[in-house]
C-alpha cells in the first residue's frame, strides 16, 4: 500500500518532469536562425540592402527585385511609361493600374496638411528650375518664379481610391521626397507576410527595423556629422532601434553656390524657392519609413522651431535634428521618445 500511494503520490511530479525534458530536447534540436543579406540597386541608381533572420536561410533576393520594379513601373518619374509620367503628361485624371499610387497620395496628404503646406510633392518644376532636376540651369529670376508657382499646390491634385486628378494642365507630381522611405516599407510588407519578424530593409540611407538581431540586441543606424566635406563620412550618433523606422534628410550635400549665394535643393512651396534657416540635418522616427521619409522633408522645410511645433502634436514622431547655434557651432535637438535609444553624440543642445 506504500508503495502504491508513494507512485500516486510522485506520478504527477514525474510526468512534469517527463514533459519537462521533452520540451528541452525539442528546443535544442530546433534549428537556430539564419541571417539572409541581400543587396541590389533600385531607382536607377540608389542601393537597397535587406538582412532577416529565418529558419530555413531562404533568399528572397528574385522576388524583392521583381517588387521594387513593379514598384517603379508605378512611381518612378524617369520611366515614360510608368503611372506616375502618364499622370504627369497627361492634362487631367489618371485611373490607377497598380496598388501603389493611391497610398503614397494618401500618406503625402497627410504630411501635406498636418506641415501646413511644407511636405509638396507638387513642387518638383521649382527644384528642377533651380538645377536640382533634370534641367540643370540653376537661380531662375523672380517672374520664370512666379509662373512655377501656378503648378505648384498640393491641395490642387484630387484624388480618391479609383483615380488622381490635377485642377491645372502641367501640374507634376513628384514622390521623390518618400520614393525610398515607401519602397523600404514595400519590402518589409513583403517579407512579413513570409513570416519573417526580425529585419531590416535600407534603401538609400532610409531604413525600417523589425523585431530585433539574432542575438537579441536591437538593429543600430547610424547619423551622419553634417561639417564633413561632400565626399566625406563620419558618424555623429548611433541610434539603437526596433519595430521603428527612420529617414534623414539634409542640405548640407546638395547645394551649389552662384554669385556668392548658397543654394540648397530644399525649395519652399510657399516661397518657391530654397530654403534659408540653420537646420542642417532632421532624422525622423516613425512607424513607417514612407511618413518618416516625408516628415523629415518637410522638418528641412519648416526649421528647427517650426518643426519642433509639429512634433508636438503628433506622439508617433520622434526626430534627431541637427542644426548650426548662433555661436557657429553644431548644436542637436532630440525628441524624448527616441533620447534613450541614442548611444553616443559629440553634439550637444
Amino acid at each position: 500500500m506504500e508503495i502504491k500511494n508513494l507512485i500516486k503520490r510522485f506520478y504527477p511530479l514525474a510526468l512534469i518532469l517527463a514533459v519537462f525534458v521533452v520540451w528541452k530536447m525539442r528546443q535544442n534540436t530546433t534549428p537556430p536562425l539564419q541571417m539572409v543579406e541581400i543587396s541590389g540597386m533600385t531607382m536607377g541608381t540608389i542601393g537597397y540592402s535587406v538582412k532577416y533572420f529565418n529558419e530555413t536561410g531562404e533568399n528572397y533576393g528574385v522576388e524583392i527585385d521583381s517588387l521594387l520594379k513593379v514598384w517603379n513601373l508605378s512611381l518612378s518619374t524617369y520611366i515614360p511609361s510608368s503611372e506616375i509620367s502618364r499622370f504627369n503628361s497627361g492634362s487631367d485624371c489618371f485611373v490607377f493600374e497598380s496598388k501603389y499610387f493611391y497610398p503614397v497620395l494618401a500618406a503625402s496628404k497627410e504630411v501635406y496638411e498636418k506641415s501646413g503646406g511644407a511636405f509638396d510633392p507638387t513642387v518638383g518644376p521649382l527644384v528642377n528650375a533651380f538645377g536640382f532636376g533634370p534641367d540643370k540651369s540653376m537661380a531662375p529670376d523672380s517672374s520664370k518664379v512666379d509662373s512655377l508657382m501656378v503648378l505648384v499646390g498640393y491641395n490642387k491634385i484630387h484624388f480618391d481610391e479609383k483615380k488622381v486628378c490635377k485642377e491645372i494642365s502641367g501640374m507634376k507630381l513628384d514622390f521623390s521626397a518618400v520614393a525610398k522611405g515607401y519602397a523600404v516599407d514595400v519590402v518589409a510588407s513583403f517579407l512579413e507576410t513570409k513570416g519573417i519578424k526580425n529585419l531590416l530593409v535600407e534603401i538609400g540611407g532610409e531604413l525600417i527595423c523589425k523585431g530585433t538581431k539574432n542575438d537579441g540586441n536591437p538593429w543600430r543606424t547610424a547619423i551622419e556629422d553634417p561639417e564633413v566635406g561632400a565626399y566625406e563620412r563620419k558618424v555623429l550618433t548611433v541610434v539603437h532601434m526596433n519595430d521603428r523606422a527612420v529617414a534623414t534628410s539634409g542640405n548640407y550635400r546638395n547645394y551649389y553656390v552662384k554669385d556668392g549665394r548658397k543654394y540648397v535643393h530644399t525649395i519652399n512651396p510657399a516661397t518657391g524657392y530654397p530654403v534659408m534657416h540653420n537646420l542642417l540635418s532632421a532624422s525622423v522616427f516613425a512607424d513607417n519609413c514612407m511618413r518618416a521619409d516625408a516628415y523629415a522633408t518637410a522638418f528641412m522645410v519648416l526649421g528647427v522651431e517650426k518643426a519642433k511645433e509639429v512634433l508636438s502634436k503628433d506622439s508617433t514622431l520622434d526626430a534627431y535634428l541637427i542644426f548650426s547655434g548662433e555661436d557657429g557651432k553644431i548644436h542637436t535637438y532630440t525628441t524624448e521618445g527616441i533620447a534613450p535609444q541614442i548611444e553616443t553624440s559629440d553634439a550637444k543642445d
